[in-house]
């Protein structure tokens, strides 16, 4: 997804708009399924539970940001898919200033890339070194 979302950006550098506009929608729509069928339900089952009681332990506390900052990213990436891809928004809801959005949501999805990764090894890379 990341490399995705870096090809994305490169394509609207070139300023191969629609190219650009194809990548980035597939990108959030497959995070969008990624995030329904898979990361919803394990956040349900192991972290939402257990909020607020064990948000001081960094296995919670990771999951949490992930998921917070997550949810910002994807309704971001999805309101701007609606907002500059659609007609479906009013005018007075449409973007004006596209470059501040997508870099803002791209910074975004970055930050939660990286927790993304960090709560993967905090949930999952002790386990494996196991014996």
């Amino acid at each position: 997804m990341g490399v995705g979302l870096l090809a994305g950006a490169l394509l609207a550098r070139l300023k191969r708009f629609t190219q650009h506009a194809w990548c980035q929608s597939v990108i959030v729509l497959v995070n969008l399924l990624l995030i329904v069928f898979t990361m919803l339900p394990s956040f349900s089952a192991h972290v939402a539970p257990r909020i607020p009681l064990r948000l001081g332990k960094a296995y919670y506390a990771l999951a949490t940001a992930h998921a917070a900052l997550g949810t910002l990213a994807e309704g971001g990436g999805l309101y701007i898919l609606l907002a500059v891809g659609t007609s479906l928004l009013p005018a007075r809801l449409r973007i004006r200033n596209y470059k501040l959005w997508m870099r803002t949501v791209l910074v975004l999805w970055w930050v939660v890339f990286v927790l993304g990764v960090a709560t993967y090894a905090r949930w999952y890379v002790p386990y494996m070194f196991r014996e």
